[in-house]
């Protein structure tokens, strides 16, 4: 991949959190969001399927099969955790307890709009909690490559796919760089090491503003 690896998304959305937040992490790459919590904050993690206080993936040693998080993975919990049914869970969410949610995706829109849970004609489950995560969290960031595995474009100008939320999605890391959404368009606040603007662009089918001087990212 290039631009950013999985880690480096997620140690850059690391950098988002504040002290004191409550936090969801979707599946996939924000799920490695736990690894790269900074030092000297207390962030309290949540998952929808019951679960606050979750902390760092499990060594070899620390593996236990009964506790997971949303997405079917091993976790760890930390001091003062608890454990509890996903009616409260959903509570916690719909009720706007949750300070921040990093999502998946596999389209994003210039207006914000977001799509991460079907791709017709294939085989899902259902949405899961994506639907009341997005509803119930007013400062939303989304974690995902930039394009997908045909290179075609992620930060779009409309999805295309069935949507989960709309006008919702405040932030987006990628691969590529940091995009904040505002007044309609994708604004590049900081591009990933090695990756010029013209690249960025390139790879952007929604509307995009970019600064010549805009900074790298840095860890």
């Amino acid at each position: 991949m290039k631009g950013l690896d999985k880690n480096g998304i997620a140690k850059r959305i690391a950098a988002e959190l504040q002290d004191g937040y409550y936090v969801n992490l979707g599946i996939g790459i924000p799920t490695l969001i736990a690894n790269f919590i900074p030092s000297g904050i207390n962030v309290t993690l949540q998952s929808e399927n019951g679960l606050l206080g979750m902390g760092p993936f499990p060594t070899e040693e620390q593996v236990d099969a009964d506790l997971i998080n949303a997405g079917k993975q091993t976790v760890t919990t930390l001091d003062g955790s608890a454990i509890f049914d996903s009616a409260m869970s959903f509570a916690m969410i719909r009720s706007g307890r949750v300070d921040l949610t990093v999502l998946g995706a596999m389209q994003v829109s210039e207006q914000g709009d977001i799509a991460n849970w079907k791709i017709p004609g294939k085989m899902v489950k259902g949405m899961g909690g994506a639907m009341d995560l997005v509803a119930g969290a007013d400062n939303i960031i989304v974690a995902m490559t930039h394009t997908n595995r045909k290179g075609d474009s992620k930060l779009l100008k409309s999805c295309t796919l069935p949507l989960t939320g709309t006008n919702c999605i405040k932030k987006v890391v990628t691969n590529l760089g940091v995009f904040e959404i505002k007044e309609g368009a994708f604004v590049l606040l900081e591009k990933a090491p090695g990756i010029s603007i013209d690249e960025i662009a390139q790879s952007t089918e929604g509307k995009l503003h970019a600064d010549q001087n805009v900074p790298e990212i840095i860890f």
